[in-house]
């Protein structure tokens, strides 16, 4: 099998887990497996050196002295494996086998990374190569960065170009949990995960697998994330499933908009909970939730907006908060879904702009970490949908 590890700072943070990473590692390498290696800079390392660029510095500059934290790692963990018999070296940007390259535009150069990559895959079975993450070289051989969590993506995309059967992403947590273990009782190992559903937490503080890395994962892929005390690459921790997509889909059948206002709704605990529980027992689905100060609105299909509504205005009946409730339908949906959509600076504007030159009313915009849901008049549905794809 030929698997990509990547080690991360804190697993590699003392000479004694780099003792640990290169046991694992030469584990894997006896029992016949493929292994390269992508390492992130000791512990802190990065961030201390961040700390002290207290000066004016060009950004080249600032790239080469960041990546002193990968360069001494990578020099590290090969000699430990030389000590163990593993015959290993290590890449760095300016070696001659350097395969991460950009390009003019400071973006990764595909086709010259792909071909780099492979001419490394093909070391693998009489050598480990141990590449330093988060870096990589710009056409005129300068250093350059891949951005916060770019190891995580340097092993990832590497792992997808040289074809590799799964990458393991060795980090401080046991895999990904059910909750935050310094929080909550009873947080465990979630065995199984999709990419998006990772995409989503990671986008939201979880601090798993940088969602950037993910855009490079295969369905014939593996990704895992194991703890560094686990010692063993080949099993335990989370399986992440699936693969990562970018498309804009729209809904086949059209949608009603059940709007209930009150008073400082938002302000009353448990209305939103009693009004979702109350549509869930009358068994209707609820394909979005929007809010407001004074109001909250639910959209269910339309062949359900007649006992929505009954349901509904049984509970503004009866709740105290809540004052009337009214319904619109013949509404289109259309959702654009991938990327790091609400993260890119005007990516709403870039939906927004070119559908009011058309003459076409936004209902509705519900934004999540990896998806934009755009509601529109089910009559322009179909220009709306054409824009939307021409521009993602």
């Amino acid at each position: 099998m030929r698997v990509v590890a990547k080690f991360g700072g804190t697993s590699l943070g003392s000479g004694e887990r780099i003792d640990r990473a290169a046991d694992s590692i030469a584990k894997a390498v006896e029992q016949g497996h493929e292994i390269a290696v992508v390492a992130s800079a000791m512990g802190s390392t990065t961030d201390d050196l961040l700390s002290e660029i207290s000066f004016e510095t060009e950004p080249a500059d600032r790239a080469e002295i960041v990546s002193m934290g990968e360069r001494t790692s990578v020099r590290m963990l090969k000699a430990a494996l030389n000590a163990r018999g593993v015959d290993a070296v290590f890449l760095e940007p300016g070696s001659d086998e350097w395969p991460v390259l950009t390009d003019e535009d400071g973006e990764v150069d595909v086709e010259r990374t792909h071909e780099r990559a492979q001419e490394v895959a093909g070391t693998l079975s009489n050598v480990v190569p141990v590449i330093t993450g988060f870096l990589a070289q710009a056409p005129d051989g300068s250093l350059t960065t891949l951005g916060r969590g770019g190891s995580d993506t340097t092993a990832v995309m590497l792992g997808k170009y040289m074809d590799a059967d799964e990458v393991v992403i060795v980090t401080d947590v046991e895999g990904v949990m059910t909750g935050d273990p310094r929080v909550v009782e009873g947080a465990r190992n979630v065995g199984e995960i999709t990419v998006d559903e990772l995409r989503n937490l990671s986008f939201r503080g979880a601090e798993v697998v940088a969602p950037s890395a993910l855009a490079y994962k295969e369905g014939n892929m593996g990704v895992r994330v194991v703890h560094y005390q686990h010692g063993d690459l080949l099993t335990g921790g989370t399986q992440v499933e699936g693969q990562f997509r970018s498309l804009v889909d729209m809904r086949d059948e059209p949608l009603a908009c059940m709007t209930v206002a009150g008073r400082a709704i938002r302000n009353s605990p448990g209305v939103l909970q009693e009004l979702t529980t109350a549509l869930g027992e009358g068994d209707i689905n609820v394909d979005a939730v929007a809010s407001g100060m004074d109001s909250i609105t639910f959209y269910v299909d339309e062949s359900q907006a007649e006992d929505a509504e009954t349901v509904l205005h049984r509970e503004v009946v009866d709740q105290e908060p809540l004052s009337s409730i009214t319904v619109d339908d013949g509404i289109a949906v259309i959702r654009v879904t991938g990327g790091q959509l609400p993260n890119q600076p005007g990516v709403l504007s870039e939906i927004i702009e070119p559908l009011a030159a058309e003459g076409i009313n936004i209902l509705d915009v519900i934004t999540s970490a990896t998806s934009i849901a755009v509601f529109v008049d089910w009559s322009d549905r179909e220009t709306a949908l054409e824009i939307m794809q021409k521009r993602f």
